[in-house]
């Protein structure tokens, strides 16, 4: 596991080589959650996607994610001195916005992928010097926490949940790291109900956002291929609830955002 300490990078990173990238292809697309080298090509995936990324989901949201971050910080009722934990943090936003929004005294940011947390951890090192003590990254997999048992009173995992190999193994680890009464927090994309707004975000999702995002991103690595169908092709938001339930939590809420395109799912460990 690489700690990513106090040594704070002074310039920003430099682009992964995507060259070397496995693209996900047409035919890899149909079963890619059942793909036995998904979480390979996850990580290489973002990994050459890291530095536009931030971007890229700015704008294809239309700045909503922003919002979608503070709600999930709000749900997640953080007291003070609690210890956060933010699962599959990528580029930190969701991190950064617990030390920031929140009364958490330290907020880890955990992801596979090294790229991602090269960019985190330079924004890490504009914050002020009193919010900067209070975040730190490790590089490690949900499904493998590196944590000890009760550790953390909150966990969260943001637009993550579904890149793992794994969810429902990933869900139990949020599960055993949690304290009792401990809040697990989960954005994820969903599939909006309404008719007319499914087929808008189905087009746009999987028509548009595909070209300008890989334009934007001048990505080879099929990034933007998988990243739409991972999110029509995942759990429906019953089967989530099931997994969540099925780890072991209770209280468990289900909140949709953006008409539907978001959906909150919160739970607690008992006491």
């Amino acid at each position: 596991m690489r700690v990513y300490t106090d040594c704070a990078m002074t310039e920003a990173p430099t682009q992964v080589n995507d060259e070397t990238i496995p693209a996900w292809d047409e035919s890899e697309l149909g079963g890619l959650h059942q793909n036995d080298d998904k979480a390979a090509k996850v990580q290489a995936m973002f990994n050459a996607i890291a530095r536009s990324y931030d971007l890229n989901n700015r704008v294809h949201s239309m700045w909503r994610d922003v919002a979608w971050r503070k709600l999930a910080v709000k749900k997640a009722i953080v007291n003070d001195g609690d210890r956060v934990l933010d699962v599959a943090c990528g580029t930190g936003d969701l991190t950064q916005a617990f030390a920031t929004g929140s009364r958490a005294e330290s907020v880890v940011g955990v992801d596979f992928t090294e790229g991602m947390l090269e960019i985190a951890e330079h924004k890490r090192s504009k914050l002020m010097k009193a919010l900067r003590g209070r975040v730190s990254y490790q590089q490690g997999d949900a499904m493998d926490l590196q944590f000890e048992d009760a550790s953390f009173d909150v966990v969260s995992i943001a637009f993550g949940i579904r890149n793992v190999q794994e969810p429902a193994k990933a869900v139990g680890e949020f599960f055993r790291v949690l304290k009792p009464g401990g809040r697990l927090v989960i954005l994820e994309f969903d599939t909006p109900r309404n008719p007319l707004v499914r087929r808008f975000n189905g087009f746009y999702c999987g028509t548009v956002m595909p070209r300008t995002a890989t334009w934007i991103a001048r990505d080879r690595s099929g990034a933007y291929k998988y990243l739409p169908r991972s999110v029509s092709s995942f759990m429906s938001q019953d089967d989530m609830v099931g997994c969540i339930e099925g780890a072991g939590f209770g209280q468990i809420g289900v909140r949709g955002l953006s008409l539907g395109i978001c959906a909150c799912y919160t739970g607690i460990k008992a006491e």
